[in-house]
C-alpha cells in the first residue's frame, strides 16, 4: 500500500539548499518538446492521392541539447514554445503550406528541414538558449509516418 506524505516544510533557497547546489552536473542533456498543427497542402510531380489538395494534423518533435546553467536548466520549455509560436507555427498552423513556405514541394522531407533551419536560426538569435542546439526534428504527417532530420546530417552536407 502506498502512503502519501504531506510536505511539512518547503525547501528554501539559501537556507535548505545553496545556490551552488542547484546545478547537479555539467553533462550535455537533451530536452524534447512536441507540437501539433493542422495544415493543407498538395504535392507537385506526384501521382497518387497527395497530388490533390488535402490536410493533415502534423506532429513535430523537437530535440534540443546543451549544458545546464547555474540553476540546472538547459532551456526553459516555455522558451521553446515561444520560439515555436513566433518563428515557426505562424507559417504552418491552419495554413496552405504551398503558399506560406518557401518554394518547394511540401513533402514531409522538405518541411522537416525547413523547421530545423528556422529553429536553429532562432536559437542562435535567442539570448535565453545558453548555446542550445537542435539535435533532431521529427515531423509526423500521420500517426505512423514521419520524416526526420538530425544535426549531424545537416552539418555534414
Amino acid at each position: 500500500m502506498f502512503h502519501f506524505k504531506i510536505v511539512e516544510k518547503l525547501q528554501k533557497i539559501d537556507e535548505d539548499i545553496q545556490r551552488n547546489q542547484l546545478n547537479y552536473h555539467s553533462k550535455r542533456v537533451l530536452v524534447s518538446k512536441e507540437f501539433t498543427f493542422d495544415a493543407a497542402h498538395h504535392l507537385h510531380d506526384y501521382e497518387g492521392k497527395c497530388k490533390n489538395l488535402h490536410g493533415h494534423t502534423y506532429r513535430a518533435v523537437l530535440g534540443l541539447s546543451g549544458y545546464t546553467d547555474e540553476r540546472g536548466l538547459m532551456i526553459d520549455f516555455g522558451d521553446i514554445k515561444e520560439i515555436w509560436q513566433q518563428k515557426i507555427d505562424i507559417f504552418l498552423d491552419h495554413r496552405y503550406l504551398n503558399e506560406t513556405l518557401p518554394p518547394m514541394n511540401t513533402t514531409a522531407e522538405n518541411i522537416v528541414v525547413w523547421i530545423y533551419e528556422k529553429l536553429a536560426k532562432a536559437l542562435l538569435d535567442e539570448q535565453r538558449s545558453n548555446g542550445a542546439r537542435v539535435e533532431f526534428i521529427k515531423l509526423y504527417e500521420t500517426p505512423t509516418s514521419y520524416a526526420e532530420v538530425r544535426r549531424e546530417w545537416m552539418e555534414v552536407e
